[in-house]
């Protein structure tokens, strides 16, 4: 075991890392702060939850803590694909520089312009962003990278499932190209590589641990579900959390609306969850965040949103309410707990469309978790398809038939109702050619001629006799002439409302005609030699 002490950090670094109760290194970070340190691009891969963060962090406050930062020019710039990814960099920052005087600025979406630019203004040693609102106050003229002499990317890879790498691209362009990079990732597709091969010069290469592979501190366990319905799938959630009693635990699924729904039967059912996803309002995902670590929530529901670096050491379960649609971000859900030493338990729910998905997970890890049976009577929980539904895909409501939806149906049901009232009225008088027709019987039906011409006759009325009038000869219609009119001279047009032809315009001046174009031109006099 490496002590930070003997990683050639200075003595205030130390003294804030003693503060934070840590004295042991991990092996990231014992290989990658001194290679860091003497000013060499490192490209880091450890499997998450390996303390990646301080890796980068403490060789970065020891090399800032000399010099000073100008107004709207940041020395150092972290690039995270999250929020609250950005958000746990920055604390981990002030953590650790609270013995310097060294500033930092946050720039995270979801926050007012204002309060940035402010800090801008001020001038920032270290500037932590998403790439996204990093690019907005570039381009509003608030920001200047030119002097930037670190650059670090964190989770490298979600930048590109994020589709951020166009951006990334762009960022290394604006930055100064002499300047040390740090690339840090827990897995590195090729697409990563390239970019590493593209921008890192002679980068020192540091691989604690295979990519893709999971902590052996965290057992796996799997569930089968034998009905791909919600309502199973929630069910047996309830089951597992309700029999695991875990201290926090975090439940991912894979759709923002499917984090809503687990969220909300879980606090139906008595659990203690609130949902953290994307779509909600930065301060509301900043304090369910905020009381998830400080314990005052026990069960966070999440997107993939808080998958990756998310640093809190006490969760204790991980519930894969879905398997993950890429086989990396199951590594990274499941990193959330097992964390500095713990040990850590994570469950993943799988029904039988979920057999894809769950191959591939099964392929990137090399081995299959553990299954363990609950006892479930998934009889009531399943949803029974209606009539409607098998024949729709989809649910009616009750009581309406097939034919009710369309026009023809009303129109029949109208007709038979309006013939059948007309039928009782003539019975109850009692003539004697009305037929009986016996109640529920249906009417005989004439045919469509019938109905149309009966139906503006009254029975009161005699029928019109029709009168032939005589028929007169319509007047001959004057067809117009085919014959085309003159084309005129090519150039010039006829004037407007004069008859002489010899008068015409010049094409392009219409009406107005300059009156030097009108004149004769003048005889030249004749030159004696």
């Amino acid at each position: 075991m490496t002590e930070f002490s003997d990683l050639g950090l200075s003595p205030t670094t130390l003294q804030a890392v003693a503060d934070t109760g840590y004295t042991t290194a991990t092996p990231i970070q014992a290989q990658a702060i001194p290679v860091a340190l003497v000013g060499q691009d490192v490209l880091g891969i450890a499997q998450t939850g390996t303390g990646k963060t301080a890796a980068f962090t403490l060789p970065l406050i020891d090399k800032l803590a000399s010099g000073r930062a100008k107004a709207r020019m940041p020395r150092a710039l972290v690039i995270a694909p999250t929020r609250e990814l950005a958000d746990q960099v920055a604390s981990s920052f002030e953590k650790y520089a609270k013995g310097t005087k060294l500033s930092w600025a946050l720039l995270i979406g979801g926050v007012s312009f204002g309060d940035q630019e402010k800090k801008l203004d001020r001038g920032v040693d270290v500037l932590i962003a998403t790439p996204g609102r990093l690019l907005d106050h570039f381009e509003r003229g608030k920001l200047l990278m030119t002097g930037v002499q670190f650059l670090v990317v964190d989770e490298a890879d979600r930048m590109l499932d994020m589709g951020f790498i166009p951006d990334i691209e762009r960022i290394f362009k604006l930055t100064p190209p002499k300047k040390q990079t740090l690339f840090f990732s827990a897995t590195m597709p090729p697409e990563i590589t390239r970019l590493t091969k593209q921008f890192l010069k002679d980068p020192v290469r540091i691989e604690v641990a295979k990519p893709a592979t999971t902590n052996a501190n965290i057992t796996q366990l799997l569930i089968k579900v034998p009905s791909s319905d919600p309502k199973a799938k929630r069910l047996a959630l309830r089951t597992i959390v309700e029999k695991a009693a875990p201290e926090t635990g975090i439940v991912f699924c894979n759709r923002k609306t499917e984090v809503d729904i687990v969220a909300k039967s879980l606090k139906v059912h008595g659990f203690d969850a609130a949902a953290i996803h994307g779509d909600l309002d930065q301060s509301q995902r900043m304090k369910t965040l905020a009381d998830f670590r400080s314990g005052a929530l026990k069960i966070l529901v999440a997107s993939d949103v808080a998958a990756r670096g998310l640093d809190i050491p006490a969760v204790s379960h991980v519930f894969n309410y879905d398997v993950p649609h890429h086989a990396d971000d199951y590594v990274h859900r499941i990193g959330r707990t097992g964390r500095a030493g713990r040990t850590g338990v994570a469950y993943m729910l799988v029904t039988p469309a979920d057999d894809k998905g769950f191959d591939k997970v099964v392929k990137l890890i090399g081995s299959t978790p553990a299954e363990e049976v609950i006892d479930v009577d998934y009889t009531n929980a399943v949803t029974v398809p209606r009539e409607g539904d098998r024949r729709r895909g989809r649910g009616e409501r009750p009581g309406r038939e097939r034919g009710e939806r369309s026009g023809r149906g009303r129109r029949e049901r109208a007709e038979t109702a309006a013939e059948a009232e007309v039928v009782e009225t003539v019975v109850a008088e009692g003539p004697a050619e009305a037929p009986a027709v016996e109640r529920g019987e249906r009417p005989e039906r004439k045919p469509r001629r019938e109905r149309t011409r009966d139906r503006g006759e009254r029975a009161d009325r005699a029928p019109a006799v029709a009168v032939e009038a005589p028929i007169e000869e319509a007047p001959p219609v004057a067809r117009p002439s085919r014959e085309r009119p003159p084309m005129p001279v090519r150039g010039v047009q006829p004037v407007r409302g004069r008859e002489d032809d010899d008068d015409r315009r010049v094409v392009g001046f219409g009406n107005d005609i300059p009156a030097f174009l009108l004149r004769a031109p003048p005889k030249l006099a004749k030159v004696e030699d």
